[in-house]
């Protein structure tokens, strides 16, 4: 995702959503004005600086389309422009949309109450609070800790991710790593004694009946990774408790990721063996105990792509 798209999805404290008024009794958006339809990307005008103390919104556009709900997976575009110089700090209206699920333990707590109660089509004004943390990131981009950050959010849709794949089993080849499901989903990896394959094996476990994947898509996997000496685990989404997304087929995984799950169908469930040229390469991931050696096997769960 996009550097910005990245960071909003990172929890953060939990600040009230409804509009607060400014030391003068009026919000800091009172006075902004946006224009430009809903899905194309807008214009803001206001006086700067703007600052707002807590994290307000105003909802600008009301549509008739799904109402969004705590938990949800919601796809938007966004215009984000520092309060404090009024220039852009970033717009997704020339890429694909962002995603964020709203729960303030995943997503940042102020786009998650500006959103929710809000309605698919709709245009949402928020003015996002340094308290949020997001600007601690953004210092590339000219943006100062203590800046406002304000956001025009279009919602495009609402998602509802598979919880774990499902479709039709597959027998694997002989010889490869076995795999049993905990009641949740969550795979138990067990590797032979044998040598690691040298190059990369793709050996789907279950054939889901969504659509397939494709290079340039974000998709949505849970997956758990261990190395083939030993088995060890070294990573996994269900541990966490939620999935992940990330583009796919564009570099921003590794190799075997890339290559492995791209044309494999949603709610599909594939078995990575991914030797060290198609993984973490020479230098390995030591924080994740993986040498430059080490052949990976992960399996993956695609719950959805968009």
């Amino acid at each position: 995702m996009r550097r910005l798209g990245v960071i909003l999805l990172v929890s953060s404290v939990a600040l009230i959503g409804a509009a607060i008024p400014s030391a003068a009794g009026r919000s800091p958006l009172t006075d902004v004005t946006v224009t430009g339809d809903v899905g194309a990307k807008p214009t803001l005008k206001f006086s700067t600086p703007l600052s707002a103390r807590k994290t307000i919104h105003r909802d600008l556009v009301s549509a008739t389309g799904q109402k969004l709900a705590k938990g949800d997976k919601v796809t938007f575009h966004y215009l984000a422009v520092d309060g404090r110089t009024g220039k852009e700090v970033e717009s997704s209206f020339d890429k694909s949309p962002a995603t964020i699920v709203l729960d303030k333990q995943r997503s940042v707590a102020g786009l998650v109450n500006g959103l929710v109660g809000t309605t698919v089509g709709s245009r949402v004004l928020i003015a996002l609070a340094p308290k949020e943390g997001v600007t601690k990131a953004l210092k590339g981009a000219g943006v100062k800790k203590k800046d406002t950050l304000v956001f025009v959010v279009d919602v495009t849709g609402v998602r509802a991710p598979l919880e774990r794949a499902a479709g039709t089993p597959v027998a694997p080849a002989d010889g490869l790593p076995v795999v049993q499901l905990a009641t949740n989903g969550k795979p138990t990896i067990t590797v032979p004694s044998s040598p690691a394959p040298s190059s990369l094996v793709v050996q789907p476990l279950i054939e889901g009946t969504g659509p397939a994947v494709t290079a340039g898509q974000t998709i949505t996997v849970h997956y758990t990774g261990v190395v083939w000496d030993g088995g060890k685990q070294f990573d996994s989404s269900w541990d966490r408790g939620a999935p992940i997304d990330f583009a796919i087929g564009q570099g921003q995984v590794i190799a075997g990721w890339d290559e492995g799950l791209v044309g494999k169908t949603v709610g599909s469930q594939v078995l990575l063996v991914v030797p060290p040229d198609k993984g973490y390469g020479a230098t390995g991931q030591p924080d994740a105990g993986i040498s430059g050696t080490d052949t990976l096997v992960f399996v993956v769960d695609i719950l959805d792509a968009f």
